[in-house]
């Protein structure tokens, strides 16, 4: 299988996860348990789960320094759990296809990273593309009202805001460290930096998640396991595959898919109300999604045909 495929297939996967996530967590939140205690669930579980793995994939590991670690370490503090937190606080206040639209705006803020401190060339099509794509954002943003569904949309938007940000920036010096590190490694050294972040935050805020004195097989318990196995664990392995093949950028543009799943999701669910604003937004951000895959495609080829990998 060709890299790129690779890649695209990888994240398809794990944002329909991310997807199925935003929703998961929105019935979890706050009844069954507190933000607080939902990242601590996340990070914890993560990090076993990836230090576990760890110890079947020694042969393949990368030999890594100790300055090495400290920088993954240090991204999982800041960035890994600084995305999740707000995400979770901004959950508990909004819905899940708002939520979605903001991490639908990652691109932009991978893009701008990228040119200010990578020094990435911009493309008409590109710029284009990430036009397109905020001004879907825009567009359920700027029509949201307050309703049964969301009790402080404006808090939880602003909150789920600074997640993507935080993320953008995650994906970026992750999309530098794929270069010379395996999967696994990252993984285990991201999650230990945000359960440390996150060990440190719960002995301020205090532990509330009656989520775990149910049933195994109860509802909460089942939406909570999902939660922990596929979006958390796998879905950030499969991250990282999608770094090492695609670029940052279309690695974010792949945040498009998750506002497509949560929304279907929350009809389903009736965790949200269906809107032909709604709607617009989302032919916006297909379109959106094309137009940087074709610059993309066009940089690949015109500067590295045998890469594969983007920059």
């Amino acid at each position: 299988m060709k890299g790129k495929t690779k890649g695209n297939i990888a994240m398809i996967f794990s944002k329909t996860f991310s997807g199925l996530n935003e929703n998961a967590l929105r019935y979890l939140l706050p009844v069954w348990m507190s933000s607080f205690s939902g990242v601590v669930l996340r990070l914890v579980f993560g990090s076993i789960s990836f230090w576990v793995t760890g110890l079947f994939t020694r042969d393949k590991a990368t030999p890594t320094t100790g300055l090495q670690k400290l920088r993954m370490f240090a991204l999982g503090a800041v960035c890994v759990f600084g995305y999740m937190f707000f995400l979770l606080e901004g959950l508990t206040y909004t819905t899940p296809i708002s939520s979605s639209i903001f991490i639908c705006m990652q691109p932009v803020w991978v893009f701008a990273i990228c040119v200010i401190f990578l020094k990435e060339r911009m493309t008409p099509k590109k710029i284009i593309g990430i036009l397109l794509g905020l001004a879907g954002a825009l567009v359920i943003i700027l029509t949201q009202k307050s309703s049964d569904t969301a009790s402080a949309p404006l808090k939880g938007n602003m909150l789920c805001l600074v997640s993507s940000v935080l993320y953008a920036l995650y994906l970026v010096f992750e999309k530098q460290m794929v270069k010379h590190v395996d999967n696994v490694t990252i993984s285990k050294w991201t999650f230990l930096g945000g359960m440390f972040s996150s060990l440190v935050m719960i002995c301020f805020t205090g532990w509330d998640a009656p989520v775990l004195s149910q049933p195994l097989f109860s509802a909460p318990m089942m939406v909570l396991l999902f939660v922990l196995v596929f979006p958390t664990s796998l879905g950030y392995l499969l991250i990282a595959v999608g770094l090492r093949n695609l670029s940052a950028t279309v690695v974010a543009l792949y945040g498009y898919l998750i506002l497509v799943v949560a929304a279907v999701a929350s009809y389903v669910l009736g965790q949200d109300h269906f809107s032909w604003w709604q709607m617009l937004a989302m032919i916006l951000i297909v379109f959106s999604v094309y137009y940087v895959e074709i610059a993309e495609a066009g940089n690949v080829n015109a500067s590295a045909p045998s890469s594969g990998n983007g920059r």
